[in-house]
């Protein structure tokens, strides 16, 4: 039998060990509430995670065209999001 394979923000929930400072804890707790505390970390590991992918689609790009401008950069960034949100899938670098 073979294992699925998940992308990112797919799949069921797994337990996992988290260490947080206290402060940082408690600062979620306070804005989201106890009960939505793990879905506002998953949402920003997934943003995380999405933003490495694109470092890594521009680092790939200027290696292989040189250096981006900062609106070139900045552009770049928008049209990642505005991709992404219409595909509601993640994009594979490489």
């Amino acid at each position: 039998m073979s294992e699925a394979t998940y992308g990112i923000g797919e799949g069921p929930a797994t337990r996992v060990s988290l260490s947080l400072p206290e402060g940082t804890a408690e600062a979620i707790r306070a804005r989201v509430g106890k009960r939505e505390f793990s879905a506002f970390i998953a949402e920003a590991v997934e943003r995380e995670l999405r933003g490495q992918v694109l470092d890594e689609y521009l680092a790939d790009y200027e290696s292989r065209r040189g250096p981006l401008s900062e609106s070139s950069r900045q552009r770049a960034r928008q049209v990642f999001d505005e991709v992404f949100a219409e595909e509601a899938e993640w994009p594979a670098a490489g």
